[in-house]
């Protein structure tokens, strides 16, 4: 298993993977097939994010070279904001549990101290152990709560804000 940077030519397989993500998860923003999700958009997007320097993509990709997981690190478009990203994580159902979520973050913790990123953010939902576990053991901290956030299953849930401070490099 392997996490890197994303590529072009990756398009097709994280649009797959993105629609899979979203079918077998209960706690994705996009409930499965809610929303269109297509290559050439998926490409623009891609490109997008790499012509902008403090916004990236990683996938985690597997032996047979299928992609299991990605993380979105979406940068700040404001000189104030420049300096955070917020993040987007999905992993694959059936390799949830086996380190992808880890191998994808030290990546992106890499990467920002590269490109000048500080501050990490997400969002969670409050009963999403797995995901709390997550970013908890890879130093995340709960800023807040976004109360009534998400209707999920005829529910309204609450969501964590979430964040970590990374020491710039002097």
């Amino acid at each position: 298993m392997i996490a890197r940077e994303i590529k072009i030519s990756d398009a097709e397989k994280l649009t797959h993977l993105i629609q899979q993500v979203e079918a077998s998860s209960e706690y994705m923003l996009w409930e499965a097939g809610e929303r269109k999700v297509e290559n050439e958009r998926q490409k623009k997007i891609i490109e997008n994010m790499m012509a902008n320097n403090n916004s990236t993509i990683f996938v985690a990709e597997n032996k047979n070279n299928e992609l299991v997981g990605y993380l979105f690190a979406i940068g700040g478009n404001a000189k104030r904001n420049k300096h955070s990203a917020y993040i987007v994580i999905g992993i694959s159902e059936n390799y949830r549990g086996q380190g992808v979520g880890t191998k994808l973050f030290k990546e992106l913790e890499q990467w920002a101290t590269q490109h000048g990123i500080y501050r990490l953010e997400l969002t969670v939902v409050t009963r999403n152990q797995a995901g709390l576990s997550l970013y908890k053991k890879m130093g995340f901290e709960i800023e807040g709560t976004k109360r009534n956030s998400l209707f999920i299953n005829d529910e309204f849930v609450d969501e964590y804000y979430m964040s970590k401070l990374i020491s710039p490099v002097l």
